[in-house]
């Protein structure tokens, strides 16, 4: 099959747009092991065309019958949604290269238009190193917390903490490289540009990265906290299985100590103390005066306490009793939706002049026109057309 691109980013948006429900379900199952073409159709209301489109432009991929986001859009969707959980060390390497080879352009150029682009360019770039190592540092942190929660073999876990520790090695020598390229590298270049919005970039990226430095120092004390629980539990569980080795071997009192241990602790004396009740036998009660004696003490006891008379209420009026109806008309959603399809009228001016059947103010009518543009916009055409009444701004809605 031949691979095709876009031909203008219309055409993407046009194509994602059209999507959109496909996309959805298989972002939200990216991690899933399959998704299958037949589950895919459906989306698609079995337009088959539609799916061989996007794998012709290389955004969905096909295999056997299994359906899979491009890693390329993938990374985007998940970059933007701020979601991916790799930590991307060497775009930021590559970011502060990027800067130093535009300086070097910058500086060499004579012509002032070639030199704002530059310019521009290293402000662009010095933005996106703020960001991104700040985005390793969140992604690094909660890498980190993810591993040591939810990883279940011993051995995985203690090796990714040890490579995120790596990472966050990396993270700290990469942030220092930025500071040293803006504090010292290049002063000439700085001293020349003479830009206000460079400096207030500059001012900003420090901020930034002193805070990714302090974070990085608590994840460092984090992971170090984690390998020795880790470490702890091992040793731990080392000695457990020992123990249950020579339980099973009918060996543990031979070849150890356990029985002196156990006579020291006075670990039951920490156990709540359970109620046994006694309870006599029918024939004990039945045949020995000393049970009937016991019981007739017990009776007289209970015959000398008090006994509270509760006091009756008085009797409720007949008023009370009336069955007394409230009745409220509701708003149905559904019903003013079907009226507004089987019209030509724009969804704001349609709420406005509609009969509930009860007084509905102008506020409560702003309130239902957002709830059906929220519940039904893929039965709506969303105008990127605007109308303000009343103090009110609305985009123009109409029916499909």
């Amino acid at each position: 099959m031949d691979i095709q691109s876009f031909n203008d980013i219309k055409e993407l948006l046009t194509a994602l747009k059209r999507e959109d429900r496909l996309f959805y379900e298989m972002f939200g199952k990216r991690k899933s092991l399959e998704f299958k073409l037949s589950y895919a159709l459906e989306l698609v209301d079995f337009d088959e065309a539609r799916i061989d489109y996007l794998v012709k432009k290389s955004v969905l991929r096909e295999n056997g019958g299994l359906l899979e986001i491009d890693g390329l859009f993938l990374e985007f969707f998940e970059q933007v949604l701020e979601v991916n959980e790799e930590i991307n060390l060497a775009s930021i390497d590559e970011n502060i290269k990027s800067i130093q080879e535009n300086i070097v352009y910058f500086l060499n150029e004579n012509s002032e238009h070639r030199r704002h682009a530059y310019l521009r360019e290293i402000k662009r770039t010095f933005r996106k190193i703020g960001v991104v190592t700040i985005r390793s540092v969140i992604d690094l942190r909660r890498k980190v917390d993810n591993t040591f929660k939810n990883e279940p073999n011993f051995k995985n876990k203690q090796l990714k903490l040890k490579h995120l520790d790596e990472k966050r090695v990396m993270v700290k020598k990469l942030s220092g490289q930025a500071l040293d390229l803006i504090n010292e590298n290049q002063p000439v270049f700085f001293k020349t540009s003479q830009d206000e919005e460079l400096k207030r970039i500059i001012t900003e990226l420090k901020l930034q990265l002193n805070e990714c430095s302090h974070n990085l120092i608590e994840i460092e004390k984090q992971i170090i906290d984690y390998l020795n629980q880790i470490k702890h539990q091992g040793l731990f569980l080392e000695k457990l299985r020992k123990l249950k080795y020579l339980k099973d071997h009918f060996t543990i009192e031979a070849e150890t100590d356990i029985k002196q241990h156990l006579a020291k602790s006075n670990s039951l004396i920490f156990e709540r103390r359970l109620g046994e009740p006694l309870n006599l036998s029918l024939d004990f009660i039945l045949n020995e005066e000393r049970a009937f004696a016991s019981i007739k003490k017990v009776a007289k006891n209970y015959k000398s306490r008090t006994h509270i008379v509760p006091e009756l209420a008085e009797t409720i009026a007949t008023d009370f009793l009336e069955n007394n109806v409230e009745q409220e008309v509701m708003i149905n959603l559904e019903e003013v939706r079907n009226h507004f399809l089987a019209t030509g009228d724009n969804l704001f001016n349609f709420i406005a002049n509609y009969n509930f059947n009860k007084d509905v103010g102008f506020e409560e009518r702003v309130t239902v026109y957002c709830q059906l543009v929220s519940i039904y916009d893929q039965e709506f055409m969303i105008a990127n057309e605007f109308e303000n009444f009343n103090g009110v701004e609305y985009a123009m809605v109409y029916p499909k």
